[in-house]
């Protein structure tokens, strides 16, 4: 099979590479043009633009993959690429163009699928290859996996576990679409829910809620935009800045919320204590909680407040 493949970020590079090792023959591949990044704002490629370089696949960059006369093609395959494409692009290849989207779909339609649901508390998830159509997330199903989701799991490990196996996934859709096979569900719009797109502002952490939410959260936004706290003493001096990594629920505390009690759980709402694990310290690698103690102030009374 002749295939497109359109796609920017890091979700599609296993699949991209999947491809190439079974023996897809890639056409074009399209991706957003380089970008400033970094302290310098060195113009940076995007992930996928940078696997095509050093494999010697064709690349075009481009702001507008409508804008561009695409070559014929079985198929166009499109993971995390950015850019809304117009039905004419859609119909372009012989048997359409497929989408492959990281959640159960209906539920999770938007650009923050892993994260969403995690912060929802969801212990269950997977990738959903998908009819490309004009309504975000929406078109017939094709194939689904599933994944589940470990208590302590971040968004940036589950992001990389369902990569890879939408890698498989994706080839199976493929096989299935070439031979005649494929079958396609349309989605219960009854049953569909939203990922909207993250900011910084989403880390901000409500030390009311009760413990299982503020963990999820932890979790969910991590590494980006990663909930960011400092540590306040008593006398309301700062004692440092982190980013809290993994965190769960873990009984009961009297102290007020946001304030770390005796046993250096932190009190939430309703009396529910959160245990962290995992934190980073500004400038560093991620490091369990007992790591951090041995050398920064962190007892009773202090206090975290969102950044």
């Amino acid at each position: 099979m002749n295939i497109i493949f359109a796609g920017s970020g890091e979700f599609g590079l296993p699949t991209l590479r999947a491809l190439v090792a079974a023996g897809y023959r890639i056409v074009q591949i399209y991706t957003q043009p380089d970008r400033p990044a970094g302290r310098g704002k060195k113009l940076t490629h995007t992930p996928i633009g940078q696997y095509a370089s050093d494999n010697g696949l064709p690349l075009v960059r481009t702001e507008n993959i409508n804008a561009e006369r695409l070559p014929e093609a079985d198929a166009i395959v499109v993971i995390a690429f950015g850019q809304k494409i117009s039905p004419e692009i859609v119909d372009h290849p012989r048997l359409g163009s497929v989408n492959l989207h990281a959640s159960l779909l209906p539920k999770y339609r938007g650009a923050g699928p892993i994260n969403w649901a995690i912060i929802r508390g969801e212990t269950t998830t997977g990738n959903s290859v998908i009819r490309l159509v004009q309504r975000m997330d929406a078109g017939d199903v094709l194939g689904q996996s599933q994944l589940a989701i470990d208590e302590l799991e971040t968004a940036g490990e589950v992001h990389d576990r369902l990569a890879d196996a939408g890698a498989g996934l994706m080839l199976d859709v493929l096989g299935k679409l070439a031979d005649g096979t494929a079958k396609e569900q349309e989605q219960d719009e009854t049953l569909a829910t939203a990922a909207p797109k993250l900011s910084r502002e989403s880390a901000y952490i409500d030390w009311n809620r009760p413990a299982a939410e503020v963990a999820c959260l932890i979790r969910g936004l991590y590494p980006w935009p990663g909930c960011r706290v400092r540590i306040v003493d008593e006398g309301g001096a700062d004692r440092g800045h982190l980013t809290l990594v993994r965190a769960r629920a873990a009984g009961s505390v009297g102290s007020a919320p946001g304030v770390i009690d005796s046993s250096a759980l932190i009190a939430a709402g309703a009396g529910t204590g959160l245990e962290l694990v995992e934190v980073q310290p500004e400038g560093k690698r991620p490091m369990s909680l007992a790591a951090y103690c041995n050398g920064h102030p962190w007892g009773a009374r202090m206090r975290l407040e969102s950044m």
